[in-house]
C-alpha cells in the first residue's frame, strides 16, 4: 500500500523536469548552433580575403582587381550579406612586397553578447618586377 502512495506522489514529475531543463539545452544548443555560425562565417571570410590578396599580387593587377575578385568569390556564400568593408594595400617588409586585403564585417550573432565585427586580413607575395610596388595602389 505505501509503495502505491508513492508511485502517486511521482505523478506529473516527468513534466516538470522537462520544464525545468528544456530552456537550458535549449540554450546550449543555441550557443552551440551560434558558434558553429561565426567559425564558419570567419573562415570563410579569411579564405575570400586570400583569394582576393593573390589576385591582386598578380603583375600589372590593381587594388580593383583585387576587390573585384573578393566580391566574386564571397559571393556564392552566406557571409556576403555580413561585409561591410573591403581594403587593399601594399606593403614592403623584409625585402618582399606583399598585397594585403582587408575584409571589415558583422558577425551574424543572435543575442546581445560577444563582438560584433570581425576584421580579417589575407595576404600574398606580390608579383611586380618594379621597385614601384605596383599599378593604382
Amino acid at each position: 500500500m505505501r509503495m502505491r502512495r508513492i508511485a502517486l506522489n511521482q505523478r506529473g514529475s516527468a513534466v516538470v523536469e522537462f520544464v525545468l531543463v528544456a530552456p537550458l539545452v535549449i540554450l546550449v544548443f543555441a550557443a552551440v548552433a551560434q558558434i558553429c555560425l561565426a567559425s564558419y562565417v570567419r573562415s570563410t571570410l579569411i579564405a575570400c580575403a586570400a583569394e582576393g590578396a593573390r589576385a591582386g599580387a598578380e603583375q600589372d593587377a590593381d587594388r580593383f582587381v583585387a576587390v573585384n575578385r573578393t566580391k566574386n568569390a564571397l559571393s556564392d556564400s552566406i557571409a556576403a550579406g555580413t561585409v561591410e568593408h573591403i581594403d587593399v594595400g601594399r606593403s614592403r617588409g623584409q625585402g618582399a612586397e606583399t598585397v594585403a586585403v582587408t575584409i571589415t564585417a558583422r558577425l551574424p550573432l543572435f543575442g546581445l553578447l560577444g563582438p560584433t565585427t570581425l576584421t580579417v586580413t589575407g595576404h600574398a607575395l606580390s608579383e611586380s618586377l618594379d621597385g614601384d610596388g605596383g599599378a593604382n595602389f
